[in-house]
């Protein structure tokens, strides 16, 4: 979703640009990929959660950086919608695998779904690169 369609509908708002905030949101969302890692094989489910935190904080950096907010319910989604917008075609799948985190993360949260060792260590991975690919488009400006 685009940027403009975000605001038409009343899913972002404008907020003054913060480089610095965005810097930070970004150090601590590599800092939770290691956590996440660490807690890799002792408990899955929570290392995927923070890797997904990590991929949301990262996002959220890109909107503070941009001088964007998400406003009103679902949050987490929009800040999907606005990576998806930001990001464009070449990380089209990236954003996807964000999204799918994001819902996996609510099965877990609110349900009693289970993540395997494997599958979160592959979700880490992938949450890599989404970090990876929102901090050079901020180091780029």
């Amino acid at each position: 979703m685009s940027v403009n369609r975000l605001m038409r509908e009343g899913l972002i708002e404008r907020v003054v640009k913060d480089k610095k905030k965005a810097i930070a949101g970004i150090r601590r969302a590599k800092r939770d990929i290691k956590t996440a890692l660490k807690n890799l094989s002792f408990d899955p489910e929570w290392a995927f959660t923070i890797a997904y935190h990590a991929v949301l904080r990262s996002g959220m950096a890109l909107m503070d950086f941009e001088g964007y907010r998400a406003r009103g319910k679902n949050q987490h989604k929009v800040v999907v919608e606005y990576c998806k917008g930001r990001l464009g075609k070449k990380f089209e799948e990236l954003v996807r695998t964000f999204d799918r985190m994001r819902r996996k993360r609510h099965g877990f949260i609110y349900g009693i779904a289970a993540i395997a060792e494997i599958e979160a260590k592959s979700y880490i991975k992938e949450a890599q690169k989404i970090i990876r690919a929102i901090a050079n488009k901020i180091s780029k400006k």
